[in-house]
């Protein structure tokens, strides 16, 4: 048996190798008895090594494309110096040998692969049979100037595995092909669960049974593991499983044909494969956090259920060099964003259905009575035994909204409730009964108010179902475009319009539609003491030198107030003939559409005289407008087609939507939903599809997405820009229902989504529904945080890489708490 050995080692040999006469003449006699001793098919172990190299190159170019990120078994599994011997070997092999040698290959692999079971070599012998290998093939390198300088320009492509030159060339020499394969083999079953190649390369062997099979079959795998590599980086850097759903796998010739890669499995034998091991990971390492990444705290504040992160910053405010400007009652939002549960109300239930709430709700659920007390004779609200009633009045109509709503279209019929008039501002809405019944004339209003001593004023109107913020005129813009309400409404807003050059009232001027009204419902209209005369002095100057024109001033009788309509001018003409240039007008680069965290200017912009451009012309009337393309829309659209045709596809692609799936099968009961605010809606094409039900929407524009608010208004339909890397203005539990239209993906490019998803919980009601559309891996994401937080899941689905998730928040509170510094008074 030794002889056999040194003769195999003899063949392995190349004559180039030695130097002396005679080690040639010993490999001359070697060559002889092999010859006479073997048959001709005994030649395999020459051709064996060039195999096992075509194989790992291609594995190994594979890696250094980067499909699978596995250079480093590949580079162990073929040596620089053994590439080398392999060249020389296959120089002097013909093509039979090579056949025979891929056969004697494949059923020594087949083997191995039986064997894989049993016990292999201990540690200690697998160190030396590396490096008995090592030696051999660093002292081939010593000799030959050409086989040298080959080794180090293949050196510069791969990694430095640790080998180092050892003596004793003689030693090595006695390595056999059987312990060379020995050792690949070792390193062959290492290397499962990590180079699927390998594996897929092995089981083609035993079926095609030639050389050029498995090299067509290892482009195969390299092109298909691309594949797998680029979709994965495409969706997500989680796993892009969905657990409610079944994952399949689906094999595809055509490249043309997209592949579900949430799950692959081998498609020949039983070896598993990178892919599916690399998922399997990926999901143990999901459901791992699933069970200990998302731990939740109860939020300890001095606000406590009524927390508004970037309304209840005491630490800021107290450090406020000024208030003179109500900046104590603007945003001051914490570094870093909570991420633990406002806690409910004791007593809290299920909010009274619209249109029941409009005139009471439960007690507990707004636990406050100060403003009962304060302005219970004004008709605000009162509290009658588990419900606080509101009887619908308010400061400058105590005997009811609808009389005052109607004393100002009978006053001014060009006003045309619900029909030209449909986008309203109430600024300083007290509880939002105008709003709230200005519902009943077909028109939408945004209500806003400060968090102020009117204790939980928006939280009453959002309770109610009507539509409302909590904002302040300070030394901010409001959070929307310029030129966008129909009419501006105040009763008694408590807001000093004549000062500091009339900058809060040329706000207003800002957002007024060309050819809007503001009406001014206030004592200095009706009222003769000095105060009050002197504030209608001022008003009445700044107005005439705004251009703005004194409609009428018409007196109640039945409230005994009385209501002063302006109109902003449609021109510039006014504007040109002023005496003085006070207000100024703004600078021509100065965009009235600008509006997020940016200063107030005191200036007026010019009124748009092209006919092409938005505030030329008046929108359409009601309800056409909500479907009617606007007319200035005359660039590209959002989804990449000219303005007017992305809004028409929009906005039938969410009226299927909503009708084939919203309205059933997703678990919504709609009857049962009021306030609803959809997280990123474009051009308010879900909103429209809405119309019909007994709903309001509230539309964010996130600060990163395309300023298509405008459109928003010009349909007739109302929203906000709003960045959800930071609070909302809100109170917490006051929606039924949030809408997410891929914006979960986009966000998590620029903040956690833990944080985000905490407000979520924030401003959703218990038993209020989230409604994501969203990638695959995403929807998983989301879908895992609210399981954490006790959510119930109504409905999931996903295909061609695009999910719909339905959950719905449950009244689960946890138990742990944490308490944020900076809301602690």
């Amino acid at each position: 048996m030794a002889s056999g050995n040194i003769r195999l080692f003899d063949v392995r040999k190349s004559p180039n190798y030695c130097s002396r006469l005679s080690l040639v003449v010993f490999v001359a006699f070697s060559l002889l008895a092999i010859w006479i001793l073997l048959p001709s098919s005994s030649t395999f172990p020459v051709e064996n090594p060039n195999l096992l190299y075509q194989e790992n190159d291609s594995l190994g170019h594979r890696g250094n494309n980067g499909s699978l990120g596995n250079t480093q078994i590949q580079s162990q599994d073929v040596p620089d110096d053994d590439k080398r011997t392999v060249k020389k070997g296959s120089e002097d092999a013909g093509e039979q040998t090579k056949v025979d040698s891929a056969k004697t290959l494949e059923t020594d692999l087949e083997e191995k692969i039986s064997e894989e079971s049993t016990p292999g070599k201990t540690s200690s012998e697998k160190t030396s049979d590396k490096s008995d290998m090592t030696s051999e093939f660093d002292n081939e390198t010593e000799d030959g100037q050409m086989n040298n300088q080959h080794k180090s320009n293949e050196s510069r492509e791969k990694p430095n595995m640790g080998m180092s030159n050892t003596d004793g060339g003689q030693k090595d020499g006695e390595q056999t092909l059987a312990d060379e394969e020995s050792d690949l083999d070792e390193k062959f079953n290492s290397s499962k669960g990590k180079d699927s190649d390998i594996d897929d390369s092995a089981e083609k062997l035993n079926t095609d049974n030639s050389l050029d099979d498995v090299q067509q079959d290892n482009k195969k795998v390299n092109q298909n593991s691309e594949r797998v590599q680029q979709d994965q980086d495409n969706n997500s850097e989680q796993p892009a499983a969905n657990n409610n759903l079944g994952i399949q796998e689906r094999t595809q010739e055509s490249n043309n044909q997209s592949e579900n890669l949430a799950q692959t499995t081998a498609s020949d034998g039983t070896w598993s494969t990178q892919v599916v091991e690399s998922q399997n990971e990926k999901l143990s390492q999901q459901d791992s956090k699933e069970q200990n990444d998302y731990t939740w705290k109860v939020c300890n504040t001095t606000a406590g259920p009524d927390y508004i992160p970037c309304l209840d910053n005491v630490y800021v405010v107290r450090r406020l060099p000024s208030t003179m400007h109500f900046e104590h009652r603007e945003r001051h939002c914490p570094e870093d964003a909570p991420t633990c549960l406002v806690p409910l109300p004791a007593g809290y239930r299920k909010p009274i259905q619209w249109p029941k709430s409009r005139d009471k709700i439960w007690f507990h659920n707004v636990p406050h009575t100060e403003l009962a007390v304060v302005k219970g004779h004004q008709n605000w609200v009162k509290v009658t035994g588990e419900y606080l009633t509101f009887p619908g009045g308010g400061t400058q109509f105590i005997q009811g909204a609808l009389h005052y709503i109607d004393m100002i279209q009978n006053a001014n019929p060009a006003i045309a409730w619900g029909k030209r008039s449909r986008v309203i501002l109430d600024v300083g809405c007290g509880v939002a009964s105008f709003g709230g019944y200005l519902f009943e004339r077909d028109v939408l209003t945004m209500s806003f108010a400060p968090k102020d001593v009117h204790e939980a004023q928006v939280q009453f109107a959002l309770e109610r179902g009507i539509p409302a913020i909590l904002g302040v005129m300070g030394t901010k813009r409001l959070p929307f475009p310029g030129g966008v309400f129909d009419v501006i409404h105040c009763a008694r807003c408590r807001v000093p319009w004549h000062i500091e050059g009339g900058k809060l009232l040329l706000e207003l001027n800002r957002v007024l539609r060309p050819g809007g009204y503001f009406l001014w419902s206030a004592t200095p209209i009706y009222r003769r003491d000095q105060e009050d005369i002197g504030i209608w002095k001022e008003m009445s100057k700044l107005t005439m030198a705004m251009c703005w024109d004194l409609v009428m001033i018409k007196k109640d009788k039945l409230n005994k107030v009385a209501i002063a309509m302006y109109r902003k001018p449609t021109s510039n003409e006014c504007y040109e003939k002023r005496p003085q240039n006070e207000p100024p007008l703004c600078d021509n680069f100065d965009d009235p559409n600008s509006a997020w965290n940016v200063t107030l200017q005191a200036c007026m912009h010019k009124v748009p005289v092209d006919m092409s451009k938005r505030g030329s012309n008046w929108p359409e009337k009601w309800p056409v407008r909500l479907e009617k393309p606007p007319y200035w829309l005359n660039e590209l659209g959002v989804y990449g087609k000219p303005g007017q045709e992305d809004f028409t596809a929009d906005y039938e692609h969410w009226k299927d939507i909503v009708s084939q799936t919203y309205m059933n099968g997703i678990g919504v009961s709609w009857s049962s939903i009021r306030n609803i605010m959809d997280m990123r809606a474009v051009y308010g094409g879900f909103a429209a599809a809405l119309k019909d039900l007994k709903v309001w929407v509230m539309n964010v524009i996130p600060i990163e997405s395309p300023d298509t608010l405008p459109i928003i208004y010009e349909r007739g339909l109302f929203g906000m820009h709003h960045d959800w890397c930071e609070s909302f203005n809100t109170y917490p539990r006051s929606y039924d229902l949030l809408h997410a239209d891929n914006l979960f993906s986009s966000l998590k490019k620029r903040c956690n989504l833990m944080p985000v998803f905490a407000e979520v919980d924030r401003i959703l009601r218990p038993e209020g529904i989230l409604i994501v559309r969203d990638n695959a891996a995403t929807i998983a994401e989301i879908e895992s945080i609210a399981k954490s937080l006790q959510w119930d899941v109504r409905f999931t689905d996903s295909k061609d890489n695009e999910g719909l998730l339905s959950v719905q928040k449950t009244f689960w509170r946890p138990l742990d708490v944490e308490t944020i510094t900076s809301a602690i008074a």
